[in-house]
């Protein structure tokens, strides 16, 4: 399918995912989440008590979120580590930013968090109405980062058909899927608006960011990053070349030819290697799988994110 136009949203298309995705994912609170993680979810929403200094990154599944999180991480621990000793270069940023449900809260119910350096960076795929409560209580930071629906498509079908596991969908399995709102995480104007509004309402606490925004001008953004996480570079650190030298860094280019993203992996059964969390990282790289579909969902779309604000390219 690959490098041609499918038949995605043309009449002939059957959402034949349904019987595959069901045992995989469960309406939780409003949204589809994988089944195997509503426990650890639960212990999270249950026991996560907030700091004020914590930074939570929020994305959807394949939203450039190896890339924001190797950016925080560097942002933050800039003057604890150079670019030359930093973690990063020996393990991946998903380990340095770990996941609520995905991790820290899937071998234990109630681990100790509080034993981790200030600021305590984590991260999540979870919605916002199902962050724990003291998250929305406290004066944390939330960075979110959404993609182009298609371009989070097309990269999620790559993923899930490269991890190990029976699940193999199809192209146009995803696409009537991500359509009917039952993705993982889904629906996505859902999970989008949610963070979107408040980002609106609390913007000292709430950054909401586009992927195609950090592409287009990663300098710009690593610097605004920054002004809100509380950490800005001084002029000195632009003069001298700091700003450039941690984009050129956690670029997606530089980031893949690491060897801990070659050949390490992640713990856990389904990831067979670190490689598979880096693709291509294009911007609309959907025009190569899908044409006729681009109206239907972008019709949903409109009428979801209808009176919102809220575009994407």
């Amino acid at each position: 399918m690959e490098g041609k136009e499918s038949n995605i949203g043309s009449s002939s298309s059957t959402p034949n995912l349904i019987a595959k995705s069901k045992p995989y994912t469960t309406q939780f609170q409003g949204f589809s989440v994988p089944s195997e993680h509503i426990s650890s979810i639960i212990s999270f929403q249950k026991h996560f008590q907030a700091l004020d200094d914590d930074i939570i990154i929020a994305t959807k599944p394949k939203s450039g979120t190896t890339w924001l999180k190797a950016l925080v991480f560097s942002i933050v621990n800039r003057h604890r580590y150079t670019l030359s000793n930093t973690p990063l270069n020996f393990t991946t940023p998903h380990l340095l930013v770990p996941y609520f449900d995905l991790e820290l809260y899937k071998e234990n119910p109630n681990p100790d968090l509080y034993t981790i350096p200030s600021p305590r960076i984590f991260s999540a795929h979870l919605p916002y109405p199902i962050l724990a409560d003291s998250i929305k209580h406290s004066n944390c930071r939330i960075i979110y980062m959404t993609r182009n629906p298609f371009d989070n498509i097309v990269s999620y079908w790559h993923f899930i058909n490269g991890m190990n596991n029976t699940l193999k969908p199809s192209l146009e399995d995803c696409f009537e899927t991500f359509c009917r709102g039952e993705e993982v995480y889904g629906p996505f104007w859902d999970h989008a608006l949610g963070y979107w509004n408040m980002s609106l309402e609390k913007p000292s606490n709430v950054l909401f960011l586009r992927y195609e925004e950090l592409l287009e001008d990663p300098v710009a953004q690593t610097k605004r990053f920054a002004e809100f996480l509380g950490f800005p570079f001084s002029m000195e650190e632009e003069k001298t070349g700091m700003v450039n030298q941690i984009v050129d860094f956690c670029s997606f280019n530089n980031l893949k030819i690491l060897e801990v993203n070659k050949t390490g992996k992640t713990p856990g059964p389904k990831i067979p290697s670190n490689k598979l969390f880096f693709r291509s990282g294009k911007v609309g790289d959907y025009v190569n799988y899908f044409s006729p579909a681009v109206e239907r969902l972008s019709n949903i779309l409109k009428e979801k994110l209808s009176g919102s604000g809220l575009t994407f390219k």
